[in-house]
């Protein structure tokens, strides 16, 4: 059997973009279990209501929901477990630091298969406030139209 090459896109958090102002991201590998794997590339997860914290010098991934497999059996495994995450220390260091310094927080914005192996996309963020969330809509909306005009624009002189 070849083995996969590329990117495969599993789960995106797209909530957490705009609740939270990224700042850094992080890739990081997961400890998983045989049949989270066949749940994964199955294609089901769901990272809205995950977050990772550092706890004793290594990084954990909490909440993330990755469903029971539908065949498996007695070795099924539950649906959000406490997952690890695989880090340099260096890099733990540095999360470990920015999150426990005060308005920072862990988010997983994307679960995906890098060549068969998983990783998960770690953002070290902060929270936006309401007004910077009503900018930001209001920022894509005004992009959106000006898109619009600039078709519709194309399209007359055509």
């Amino acid at each position: 059997m070849p083995k996969e090459k590329g990117e495969q896109v599993i789960a995106t958090n797209r909530r957490a973009r705009h609740l939270y102002t990224i700042e850094k991201t992080y890739e990081a590998g997961i400890v998983l279990s045989g049949t989270e794997v066949k749940s994964l590339r199955a294609g089901h997860a769901n990272l809205t209501d995950g977050y990772a914290y550092v706890d004793g010098g290594e990084a954990w991934l909490d909440q993330v929901n990755i469903p029971q497999y539908s065949q498996g059996s007695w070795t099924n495994h539950a649906s959000k477990r406490v997952r690890k995450l695989l880090l340099h220390k260096d890099e733990i260091a540095k999360i470990g630091q920015k999150a426990s310094a005060g308005g920072y927080t862990l988010v997983p914005l994307k679960l995906y298969f890098v060549d068969g192996r998983a990783k998960v996309e770690i953002g070290v963020a902060k929270g936006k406030t309401e007004y910077d969330k009503r900018q930001t809509l209001r920022e894509r909306q005004d992009r959106l139209e000006a898109e619009r005009a600039m078709r519709s624009r194309n399209r007359m002189g055509e």
